[in-house]
């Protein structure tokens, strides 16, 4: 993905040893604004984990979402635009926002969330991840 300081950010740029939670969205999504915002309310839960944070619209829509929500200040949050490779939209055949799966720190996978979900689940199970 291609990210708001104009670097590419592959996978095997998170680090390592840390779950990964992928969180697939649209900045001008009512319902990714709605999980936007719970989220970063309760992001001291998810500090321990490698968050990729992507969309496919144009990354100067994704410079005034992370603006808004002042991505820049959390070190573990990878923000940015797969453009129009399309890659994860299809590789889990996403058909509505907002979306995210939670993997292991060794990169098994754990669960997904289709919709804005109470974030509690995601919390309770990365707590449980080792």
């Amino acid at each position: 993905m291609m990210r708001t300081n104009g670097k590419v950010f592959k996978a095997e740029d998170l680090p390592m040893g840390k779950p990964i939670i992928i969180i697939y969205f649209s900045p001008d999504c009512d319902h990714c604004n709605i999980l936007m915002r719970d989220f970063f309310k309760h992001q001291e839960s998810f500090k321990n984990a490698s968050i990729a944070m992507v969309t496919y619209l144009p990354i100067d829509d994704v410079r005034k979402f992370s603006q808004k929500y002042s991505v820049s200040k959390h070190t573990n949050i990878y923000v940015g635009s797969e453009g129009s490779t399309l890659f994860l939209k299809n590789y889990y055949a996403l058909t509505q926002m907002p979306f995210i799966a939670l993997y292991t720190k060794n990169g098994d996978f754990v669960k997904s969330y289709k919709n804005e979900e109470d974030l509690t689940d995601l919390s309770n199970r990365l707590k449980n991840l080792k």
